[in-house]
């Protein structure tokens, strides 16, 4: 199936957990395959299998992934208590007051206030568990926005097969007058050499060893069974259940110069209007092709 390099998707977890992703995705058309992934810090450990889970079914095109994280119970925090350095501490106060005689003012808080007395560290996260609730919504995300290129897909392709039907039939008519083209030149060789000569007996031999030469260098045979081969195959390209962009950009290319060939080599202005038409429609399903995966 054709696939568009544009598209967008969002996927996001479902109710009922104690944290949510909420992701999206978008691609525009790229001759390679390049990833950005914007992540919050504490899952830049998972980045690898999201890049992993993308490229497995993302081929080609500018992707931008964006993951949002919400928490709702926040119970990843410990808090621990420094028994050492509060007795130090306590008993540094203690010494003061006896010494100085002072008031005795210590208290919870006031040992609780020195450095490093309460400390909060974060626990460690359980990434295996996270990623069970990540790989659901990025999936989401990532086939919808294969759906989308999908559809965008089918439409360039009925288009391209609609321009190579309209090919063809220019190429037929190319083909028609073809041989055409050799008699109408021996016809105004005749004329033109007779006028010359002021008489209607012209060497005939001299007539055919020159129009033998024309039309060798005027065929255009070849050309146009390889014009003809190309867009059949352009069409059965577009039928591949693969990445075809690249290929088809190839086989456009090839068109394009047996069409140029065939205009040079013609001689012939109707031909060569003909050509340009050809060409018209050539560039049109060339520039179609560069948003193609």
């Amino acid at each position: 199936m054709v696939r568009s390099m544009t598209g967008f998707g969002r996927g996001m977890t479902r109710e009922g957990t104690s944290r949510s992703f909420i992701i999206e995705i978008k691609s525009v058309n790229h001759r390679y395959f390049d990833l950005n992934i914007k992540i919050p810090r504490n899952l830049l450990s998972l980045e690898n299998k999201i890049r992993e889970t993308i490229k497995a079914k993302i081929n080609r095109g500018k992707v931008d992934v964006f993951i949002n994280q919400s928490i709702y119970e926040n119970d990843d925090v410990e808090v621990y208590f420094n028994e050492k350095l509060a007795d130090s501490y306590l008993a540094c106060l203690k010494k003061i007051k006896d010494r100085y005689e002072v008031i005795d003012d210590i208290s919870v808080s006031l040992i609780a206030k020195f450095p490093d007395v309460i400390t909060a560290e974060k626990k460690e996260e359980n990434l295996e568990e996270i990623w069970s609730n990540l790989r659901e919504p990025l999936n989401e995300a990532i086939d919808s926005l294969i759906k989308m290129r999908e559809n965008e897909g089918t439409k360039l392709r009925e288009d391209i097969i609609v321009k190579c039907t309209a090919i063809g039939e220019l190429v037929s008519q190319i083909e028609e007058k073809s041989p055409l083209v050799v008699e109408d030149y021996k016809n105004k060789l005749n004329s033109r050499i007779a006028e010359l000569l002021n008489t209607s007996e012209v060497d005939d031999t001299r007539i055919a060893m020159e129009v033998a030469l024309f039309a060798d260098k005027a065929a255009i045979d070849e050309e146009i069974v390889r014009l003809k081969s190309h867009i059949a195959q352009l069409k059965q390209t577009l039928d591949k259940d693969e990445p075809i962009g690249r290929k088809l950009d190839f086989i456009v290319q090839e068109m394009n110069r047996e069409t140029n060939t065939i205009s040079s080599k013609a001689n012939d202005l109707g031909i060569l209007n003909l050509t340009i038409n050809v060409k018209n429609y050539i560039e049109k399903i060339r520039e179609q092709i560069q948003n193609i995966e």
